[in-house]
């Protein structure tokens, strides 16, 4: 199935204006640096794990935020209050 859908994509490459070849370049160029750092920093962990240097690796937690609400303040801007108080 793989091979199949690169010659589709190869075939389709002849219908391609030039600008749209040139982002299909770049889109293919960040792709592999992206797949560069993620096994590099994959070699990296391997060997920290090897060396004995940690014992095991955490996978950083990701909050998802949530959307915030603007509040209506009364009375003067709180950057003048603040200035004023350091003054």
């Amino acid at each position: 199935m793989p091979q199949a859908i690169l010659n589709q994509i190869l075939n389709q490459l002849e219908i391609l204006e030039p600008e749209e070849l040139q982002q299909l370049n770049q889109a293919i160029q960040r792709y592999l640096a992206d797949q560069k750092q993620v096994t590099e920093r994959t070699t990296f962990h391997e060997a920290l794990l090897t060396s004995g240097l940690v014992k095991q690796l955490n996978q950083p937690a990701y909050n998802q935020q949530t959307e915030q609400r603007l509040i209506q303040v009364e009375g003067k801007p709180v950057s003048e209050t603040i200035i004023e108080e350091r003054c």
